[in-house]
């Protein structure tokens, strides 16, 4: 497989999300530059990169390595999460385009579509590209592209199981693209934090090897009362 230079940061951390390279197994520039089909320059700038991001340290006398993140590390991370989505949106309220708009209404359609059909993998990859889109609205480059790397960590971390009821979890959706569109910044956030809370309910940590975690993570699981907020 032969990919572009620019490609191979994004390339190694998918692999690493993926279960590719284990935790804590080794990264050899040489190995990495042959898989992917450039030079060794590129990659050593790309692991550089996913250093400062956290998905690889550097040891001694092994160079390179897939870390290998705590438990602690790991809920912090859905806490960034349920702090930062709702700040997304409600900025995304007052600094969206129409042409976000478009896109996370037809998503919303879409996933309220798929969820009577009960296809678990079209939902998920619809969730990501929903909040990816209404991070995207917020209007910042620098909560878009954290909000993306906590996605990609989340994702590397934790199992997810599909939600009880997505056609409820779809609604969700729509009453934050609702309050997008009216501009309303406190009800946009008010509900994504509920939908937040709710979704790092279903996470749950996977072991070295890719073994789950019996367990789910503790959050207060508030129920999501989409009456309440509705006006």
């Amino acid at each position: 497989m032969r990919i572009p230079a620019h490609s191979v940061c994004t390339a190694i951390r998918d692999d690493i999300v993926a279960g590719v390279y284990e935790r804590g197994g080794r990264l050899t520039e040489e190995l990495l530059a042959r898989r992917y089909g450039v030079s060794r320059v590129p990659v050593r700038e790309a692991l550089r990169t996913l250093e400062a991001e956290g998905f690889v340290v550097t040891r001694r006398h092994a160079g390179a390595c897939v870390a290998e993140p705590t438990e602690q590390e790991a809920a912090d991370l859905l806490e960034m999460r349920m702090l930062l989505e709702p700040l997304g949106a409600a900025r995304a309220a007052q600094r969206r385009t129409e042409a976000h708009l478009k896109v996370l209404r037809g998503l919303v359609r879409l996933g309220q579509e798929r969820s009577r059909r009960g296809n678990s993998e079209d939902l998920r990859s619809l969730g990501g590209w929903f909040h990816e889109t209404l991070a995207q609205a917020s209007g910042s480059p620098a909560l878009t592209s954290t909000l993306a790397q906590l996605r990609h960590k989340i994702a590397w971390m934790y199992a997810v199981e599909a939600p009880a009821n997505p056609a409820e979890s779809w609604a969700e959706h729509g009453g934050i693209v609702d309050a997008v569109a009216r501009g309303d910044s406190e009800r946009a956030r008010a509900i994504t934090a509920l939908h937040t809370e709710r979704a790092s309910a279903v996470h749950r940590l996977r072991f070295p090897g890719g073994a789950d975690r019996p367990e789910r993570v503790r959050t207060s699981q508030r129920p999501v009362n989409m009456t309440g907020l509705r006006h």
